[in-house]
C-alpha cells in the first residue's frame, strides 16, 4: 500500500481563531447533513467544502458528527483553510468508531468518544456547537435540526438541489413556534456570516456577568466571569 500523500494544509497548526468579545470563547459552527453520498445532491459536496472553507476564513470551529459525506466534505475545507475540526462520535472508543461504525478520523483535530450512538451523539454534538448549519440530509440531520430549534440556536439552511432545506421549510411553518434564529440561504459565506453574527448578539445579550476587580484570579485580573 503507497504512502499517503496529505495536503500540507490538513497538517498545519490552525490558525485565524475568531475571538467572541468579553472572554466569551471561540464561535464553533457545527455542520449536519447526510452521511450516505447517494442522498446530498450533485452540487452539495463543493457547497459542504464552501462551507467549512468559510467556518475557518471567518475564524470559526467547525463540529461534526465525525462522519461521512457531506459534514465530512465540510471539515475537509475548514482543513483546506488551516482551520480547527472538532468530531462527536456515536463510539465510545477510537477502535468502535473506526472498526464498529465504520467512521473516518481524517480531518479532525479533536475527536470526542460519546459513546451514546447516533441519537445520543446528536445531542451532545449540537449543544456543544454555538451555532448549527443544516445541510442536504436524512432523518439523522432532522434529529439534529430539531434539537437545535428546540434549544432556539442559531440555525442556517442551505438551500441547494437537495429537497431537505424546503422540508424543515414545512416543518418550521407546522410547528407554530416562532424562532427568530433561523436563516435560509444559497451561498455559505452569507450564512457563515450571518450566523457568527447572531452568536456574537445571542452572546453579548444573554450571559449575566460581573466584573472581577479584585486581582488575579483563575480568570485573570478584571475578567468577566459568569454567574
Amino acid at each position: 500500500m503507497g504512502k499517503r500523500v496529505l495536503h500540507p494544509n490538513h497538517t498545519a497548526v490552525p490558525r485565524n481563531f475568531c475571538r467572541l468579545p468579553d472572554g466569551y470563547g471561540v464561535v464553533k459552527i457545527g455542520v449536519s447533513g447526510a452521511a450516505d453520498t447517494k442522498h446530498v445532491g450533485l452540487d452539495a459536496f463543493e457547497k459542504g467544502k464552501e462551507l467549512g472553507r468559510e467556518i475557518a476564513k471567518q475564524g470559526g470551529i467547525i463540529t461534526s458528527g465525525a462522519t461521512t459525506g457531506f459534514p465530512m466534505y465540510a471539515a475537509m475545507g475548514a482543513k483546506d483553510e488551516c482551520g480547527f475540526s472538532i468530531g462527536f462520535s456515536p463510539a465510545a472508543t477510537e477502535r468502535e468508531h473506526i472498526e464498529t461504525y465504520k467512521l473516518p478520523l481524517d480531518y479532525m483535530d479533536v475527536v470526542v468518544y460519546t459513546g451514546f450512538g447516533y441519537s445520543g451523539r446528536d445531542l451532545l454534538f449540537v449543544r456543544s456547537s454555538d451555532a448549527m448549519i443544516i445541510g442536504p440530509g436524512r432523518i439523522g440531520t432532522i434529529n439534529e435540526f430539531a434539537v437545535a430549534f428546540e434549544d432556539k440556536r442559531p440555525l442556517g439552511i442551505l438551500q441547494g438541489e437537495s429537497d431537505t432545506d424546503e422540508l424543515l421549510s414545512l416543518l418550521i411553518d407546522a410547528a407554530h413556534r416562532p424562532n427568530p434564529n433561523i436563516v435560509f440561504d444559497t451561498d455559505p459565506k452569507r450564512l457563515v456570516e450571518k450566523l457568527i453574527e447572531m452568536v456574537n448578539k445571542q452572546k453579548q445579550g444573554a450571559l449575566l456577568v460581573y466584573n472581577n476587580h479584585d486581582g488575579w484570579s483563575g480568570t485573570g485580573k478584571g475578567a468577566e466571569v459568569i454567574l
